[in-house]
C-alpha cells in the first residue's frame, strides 16, 4: 500500500518510485490506493500546528487567528475567531472541547460547535499542548509553569517549577503528567498539583510512561518511565528500585526523533528513518521497520532543524504505529508489518491521524486536504463523544473526610466555618491536594437525606440550605466523576430546593459525556410530583440549557427536547419563560 501525494500538484520522479517500489517489496498485506485526496478543502489560510483529530472531525489552527472544524468527510463544521495571533497549540478533550491560545497568554476554551466557553489567564503563552485529564480536567504549561482548571474554567491549582520546560507534557497512563524541563529535570505533576521531579544528566528527546497490561499505578506517584536521550542512550526509571539508580537499556542504533508507548511498550522513529518497537521490561528491540523517512535522500538529514516534536509526531494506539512528520506519514500494525506509507510536498505542518484512518494534511498552498489511508478504526471503549477514560481519580467516590467521625460535624458554626474555607480556596486557586477531602465533605453533607452515605450517614440529616449550599459549591470542582453523585441526589432527595440545586450543578460542571443528567432531566418530566415543583423545573431548564451550551450536537438535540416541551402550555409560565431564553441562547 504505496502512495506520494504532493499537494497541490502532482509528479513522479522516476528515480523515486524505483526506491519507492523496492522499499514496498518489503511490505505485506498492502493493496492498491487512489493517489487522489478523498477531500480537500480552502482554509483561507496556513495551518500552524498540528490538527487535532476526533471522532469523525478535525480541528486546525490558522495564522490569521482562526480554528477551523471539519467532519471525516470534508464537511465544513465551524470557524472561530480568536481575533489575535495564536499559539500553534490545539488540544481536543473526550467531550471535544478545543483548547487553544493567543500568543499573548489568553488560553480559550471552544465547544464542538465552535463556540468559546470560557477564557483564562494562566501567565503567558502556551509552552506545549494543553493536557486534558480522565475527568474533564485541562493541565496547561506555560513557560515554567503548570496550572489546572476544570472543564469550565475554575483554577483547581497552579504550580511554578524550577525553569521553563523544555518538552511538551504529555499524560502519563497513571493520569498525571510528565514533562522535561530545561535544566533538565523530569517532572511529574498528579491531578491535585502534588509535583515529582528528579534531575536528569541531559534534556532528552522523549520521556514515556510505562505499565504493564492491567496494572494501573497509584495516581499520586509515577511509575516506570523510558527516558530516550539523543545520543541513543536509554534509561528505565523505576520508583520501586532500591537506591533509585535508573535500568541501563540497549543503545538505540540511531538518535530518537519521536516516541509513543503504550501499555509496557514503546516504539520511537530513529533519525535513519526507521521505526523500534522497545520492550518496557529488558530494552530489548521487538522489531524495526523503514518508515517513509528513509526513503528520503538522506536519513541523517531529518529533522535538522530542532525540536523533534516540531516536525515528527508518532501515535501508538491498539491499531498500531504510526509515524507523522510533514514529509508523510507511515503506518505499522503492532507485530512490525507495514501497511502503507504517503508522501506529502509542501505541508504547512505536521498531519494529523483520525481514529477513522483518515490523514488530515494542510498544505502551504492553504488548503486542508483529507487521505483515506486504512479502514480499520479504534476499537477502544466509546462514550456519546470520545474514547472513555482510562482510569479515575477518585473524585467520584472518595474517601470518608477527615470529618466523618466527628459527631459535631454537622453543626452549623461547623458547616459555615469548613464551607467558608472550601469556597476561599475556589476562589484562591488553590484546591490542590485537598480537592478529594473538600468533596468528601461536600457530598456527606449534600447526600445525607438521599441514602448515599452508608457508613458516614448523618442522623439527622443536614438542613436544607446547607445542603443546597454543598452542591453549589461541589458544581464547582467540575469533575465529571461527580455526576453519577449528583444525579442521585437529584432523583432521591425529597426537598424541592435540593432537587433544584442538584439539577442546577450539574448544568453548571457542563460535562455530561455520556447523556445521563439529560436522560435524568426528561425522566424527571414524567413525573407528576416533580411536575408540580416550579422551582425544581426551573432549574432543569436552566442546566439543560447549560449543558447543550458546554456540549453541543449531538447532546444538544436531546436538551432542546427538554426545553421545547418545558417551553409548551402545560409548565408553569415562570418555567416557560426560563425554557424560552434558554431556546433562544441556542440559535445561531
Amino acid at each position: 500500500m504505496k502512495r506520494d501525494v504532493f499537494p497541490g500538484r502532482f509528479a513522479v520522479c522516476a528515480v523515486f518510485s524505483l526506491v519507492s517500489s523496492l522499499l514496498a517489496a518489503q511490505d505485506t498485506g498492502m493493496g492498491p490506493l487512489s493517489a487522489d485526496p478523498l477531500w480537500r478543502q480552502a482554509l483561507g489560510g496556513e495551518v500552524t500546528g498540528l490538527p487535532a483529530a476526533q471522532v469523525h472531525s478535525a480541528v486546525v489552527v490558522l495564522d490569521g487567528g482562526n480554528i477551523k472544524a471539519y467532519s471525516d468527510r470534508g464537511r465544513p463544521l465551524w470557524t472561530y475567531s480568536a481575533r489575535g495571533r495564536l499559539s500553534p497549540y490545539v488540544a481536543r478533550s473526550r467531550e471535544g472541547t478545543c483548547y487553544i491560545s493567543r500568543t499573548n497568554g489568553t488560553f480559550i476554551a471552544v465547544n464542538r460547535a465552535g463556540r468559546e466557553l470560557w477564557r483564562a489567564y494562566p501567565g503567558g503563552p502556551l509552552s506545549g499542548n494543553a493536557v486534558p485529564g480522565w475527568d474533564g480536567r485541562v493541565y496547561v504549561p506555560t513557560g515554567g509553569r503548570i496550572s489546572c482548571y476544570t472543564a469550565s474554567g475554575c483554577l483547581l491549582w497552579r504550580r511554578d517549577l524550577a525553569a521553563d520546560i523544555a518538552l511538551s507534557p504529555r499524560l502519563d497512563q497513571n493520569g498525571g503528567i510528565l514533562a522535561v524541563l530545561e535544566n533538565g529535570d523530569l517532572v511529574r505533576a498528579d491531578p491535585f498539583g502534588r509535583i515529582l521531579s528528579r534531575r536528569l544528566s541531559e534534556v532528552p528527546r522523549a520521556v514515556l510512561s510505562m505499565i504493564p497490561s492491567g496494572e494501573k499505578g497509584n495516581i499520586e506517584t509515577w511509575g516506570r518511565t523510558l527516558v530516550l536521550y539523543a545520543s541513543g542512550r536509554v534509561e528505565m526509571l523505576d520508583p520501586a528500585r532500591p537506591g533509585g539508580r535508573p535500568y541501563v537499556f540497549p543503545r538505540l542504533p540511531s538518535p530518537p526523533l519521536a516516541a509513543a508507548s503504550r501499555e509496557n511498550t514503546a516504539a520511537a522513529i530513529l533519525q535513519n528513518g526507521e521505526v523500534i518497537l522497545i520492550s518496557g521490561t529488558d530494552g530489548a528491540f521487538i522489531w524495526t521497520g523503514k518508515s517513509h523517512l528513509a526513503m528520503e535522500r538522506s536519513g541523517s538529514a531529518v529533522n535538522r532543524t530542532g525540536d523533534p516534536g516540531d516536525n515528527i509526531v508518532m501515535l501508538y494506539d491498539e491499531r498500531g504505529v504510526y509515524v507523522l512528520s510533514k514529509s508523510g506519514a507511515t503506518g505499522f500494525t503492532e507485530d512490525g508489518r507495514r501497511l502503507w506509507y504517503i508522501h506529502l510536498e509542501g505541508a504547512a505542518a505536521v498531519p494529523a491521524f483520525g481514529d477513522e484512518g483518515v490523514l488530515y494534511s494542510g498544505g502551504a498552498d492553504w488548503i486542508l486536504y483529507a487521505y483515506k489511508l486504512e479502514d480499520r478504526v479504534r476499537q477502544g471503549r466509546e462514550s456519546l463523544y470520545g474514547p472513555v477514560p482510562e482510569g479515575s481519580y477518585g473524585t467520584g467516590n472518595p474517601p470518608p473526610s477527615s470529618w466523618a467521625d466527628e459527631h459535631y460535624r454537622f453543626e452549623e458554626e461547623s458547616l459555615d466555618r469548613e464551607f467558608d474555607r472550601i469556597e476561599a480556596a475556589l476562589k484562591s486557586g488553590e484546591v490542590g491536594e485537598n480537592e478529594l477531602e473538600y468533596t468528601a465533605y461536600l457530598m456527606e453533607a449534600a447526600g445525607s437525606s438521599a441514602d448515599l452515605l452508608g457508613p458516614a450517614k448523618a442522623r439527622p440529616p443536614v438542613q436544607v440550605r446547607y445542603r443546597v449550599r454543598a452542591l453549589r459549591l461541589l458544581s464547582v470542582f467540575g469533575s465529571s466523576e461527580t455526576i453519577p453523585f449528583l444525579i442521585k441526589v437529584f432523583t432521591r432527595d425529597d426537598e424541592a430546593p435540593v432537587k433544584a440545586a442538584a439539577a442546577m450543578a450539574l448544568g453548571a460542571i457542563g460535562l455530561d459525556p455520556d447523556g445521563a443528567a439529560l436522560r435524568a432531566f426528561a425522566a424527571a418530566l414524567y413525573s407528576p410530583v416533580i411536575l408540580r415543583e416550579e422551582q425544581v423545573l426551573t432549574a432543569i431548564a436552566s442546566a439543560s440549557g447549560a449543558l447543550c451550551r458546554f456540549s453541543g450536537p449531538p447532546l444538544s438535540d436531546t436538551g432542546v427536547k427538554i426545553l421545547t416541551a418545558l417551553a409548551g402550555d402545560t409548565p408553569p409560565p415562570s418555567v416557560r419563560a426560563r425554557a424560552r431564553r434558554e431556546l433562544d441562547t441556542l440559535r445561531p
